[in-house]
């Protein structure tokens, strides 16, 4: 087996392993998407703006956020409309505490 042949299985590997990738961010995506109509018809329109510009500075969290929200509507401790309020109150719960430092000058 000579160099060439290494490099060509190599790539093909490599290939093969990204359409893997994308097809599995492109189910995911999907999922996402369908959770996101079924929890909108629990949150009010202030909840779902926020929701929204959360989403967009931090995915993560709006991902948190949502599987937080599914959880409660599983179990039957969401079961109607969420305010904004409420929806707020859900993020704190979900969001790490911060540590506070004091900088102490002598």
């Amino acid at each position: 087996m000579n160099l060439e042949e290494i490099k060509r299985k190599r790539m093909q590997q490599l290939s093969q392993q990204s359409s893997q990738e994308v097809q599995e961010q492109l189910q995911l995506q999907q999922q996402i998407q369908q959770l996101e109509l079924v929890i909108k018809q629990y949150l009010s329109s202030e909840a779902i703006t926020r929701y929204s510009n959360l989403k967009v500075a931090h995915p993560e969290q709006a991902i948190k956020a949502l599987a937080t929200i599914a959880q409660g509507i599983e179990h039957g401790y969401i079961k109607e409309k969420l305010s904004d309020e409420q929806f707020k109150n859900i993020l704190k719960q979900i969001t790490p505490q911060k540590k506070e430092f004091k900088l102490l000058r002598k």
